[in-house]
């Protein structure tokens, strides 16, 4: 990881203002969701973005037994299905 330089503190609730560069890098807007890891020692926050469970592709989803499965995904494993049955 590369340091900005820039420092930020935690409030007394917890929060902690991510820079509007980081921001707008980033593509964050208002009221968007942010993932939270720990690694090792450091907390990562990403924006979070519905992926597919198989290649993590986050275009064109269809959701499936509460999962989210690409159009590309889906074709994979309709013709697996289909040589199955044959």
């Amino acid at each position: 990881m590369k340091s900005t330089g820039i420092i930020r503190k935690i409030d007394e609730l917890g929060r902690v203002v991510i820079p509007i560069e980081m921001r707008n890098k980033l593509n964050i807007q208002e009221k968007d969701p942010i993932e939270i890891f720990a690694d090792g020692n450091s907390i990562v926050l990403k924006k979070f973005e519905p992926n597919c469970i198989f290649c993590n592709n986050t275009k064109n989803l269809t959701k499936y037994k509460d999962k989210l499965i690409c159009e590309k995904c889906a074709k994979k494993i309709t013709k697996l299905i289909e040589a199955e049955d044959k």
